[in-house]
């Protein structure tokens, strides 16, 4: 798996050295400004709004219901689907199952599939580094360097309109006719993801105020939530958490978020072996997206699960833990 990915980052830096990682088009970067501006404000509001309603209509069990289970969904989609399946490709599994994941993905509103997945990879060459997409670490040195970093990773990197060239770093995917499909009708998830909810609190209430209620609790604010649970990967644990592994950009594991991330917030693990479908390497350390994957390789719609063997996992921990355990050992 290791020799994967040397394979893997070395194509893309070979590949890079003859394509620009971005692409210079004023109109695309302009686009691209105006989604992401809109992208951040709209749940922003739609979160204000839903709280205003606790004055004016009760949220019960209807809406909390339909927010966490829209929540669940859509993470399911970026973890296992958007991020180990399409982007490390860290399990394989048949197209329908590909394109649900592609589908529940594209409806937590954080760009299409193949935008998701150039992004993460380009990030993974470059990560903590000039051209990383989202690094906390590009004012080191400057006057409030990590207040400004973690601004500039956790949501002003979508504001520069940047342009990440798929060509480049998801080119077998745009040659994929299936998930090109689904890339191209990505504002028709985003809506479906927004009127489902907004359909089953007026069904399950009998009222037009529970259609509303559910499209601001399972629509705008479950989007607001998964937002700033997938972006505090990009910023937070860049920043805060622990290092279990010798790598070589500062991505920690952070405890506090792996639930609101379905196993995400271990970062660091996830650094160490990027192709591996789990990211949580010890007993203790809960990883739902990895969960999902071992139910579908369970029913046989998932095969070549990768992860990391015990030899793997040692070898990469830091010589200073290594040698303390071998004093131990002699001891």
């Amino acid at each position: 798996m290791q020799v994967d990915n040397v394979i893997q980052e070395k194509s893309l830096k070979d590949s890079s050295k003859k394509q620009k990682i971005t692409i210079a088009n004023d109109y695309l970067q302009k686009l691209q400004q105006r989604f992401a501006f809109a992208t951040i404000l709209i749940p922003f509001i739609g979160s204000i709004l839903a709280i205003g309603f606790f004055r004016l209509s009760d949220v019960g069990g209807v809406e909390i219901g339909l927010l966490v289970s829209m929540y669940a969904l859509t993470m399911v989609g970026i973890t296992v689907g958007f991020h180990r399946q399409f982007a490390h490709t860290a399990f394989r599994t048949n197209t329908p199952i590909r394109i649900i994941l592609a589908i529940l993905g594209s409806m937590a509103a954080q760009g299409p599939v193949i935008h998701w997945v150039s992004n993460h990879r380009r990030h993974h060459q470059y990560s903590d580094q000039p051209g990383d997409t989202h690094s906390p670490h590009v004012y080191e040195g400057k006057q409030f360097s990590q207040l400004r970093g973690l601004w500039y990773a956790h949501i002003g990197w979508m504001l520069n309109g940047e342009v990440t060239n798929s060509a480049l770093f998801a080119r077998e995917l745009l040659q994929e006719p299936a998930i090109a499909k689904v890339n191209q009708l990505y504002l028709t998830w985003v809506i479906l993801g927004l009127a489902i909810p907004a359909y089953l609190g007026g069904v399950m209430t009998a009222t037009w105020i529970g259609a509303l209620q559910g499209f601001l609790w399972g629509g705008l604010v479950r989007i607001f939530f998964a937002h700033h649970a997938t972006w505090s990967i990009n910023s937070i644990t860049h920043l805060y958490g622990s290092r279990a592994f010798d790598t070589r950009e500062h991505s920690t594991n952070n405890i506090w978020l792996v639930i609101p991330t379905a196993g995400e917030a271990w970062h660091n693990n996830h650094h160490a072996f990027p192709n591996s479908a789990k990211f949580g390497l010890q007993w203790w350390q809960i990883d739902l997206g990895y969960w999902i994957v071992r139910v579908l390789e369970v029913f046989g719609l998932a095969w070549d699960v990768k992860a990391p063997t015990a030899g793997m996992i040692e070898a990469k921990k830091p010589k200073a833990v290594k040698l303390a355990r071998e004093e131990t050992d002699f001891r």
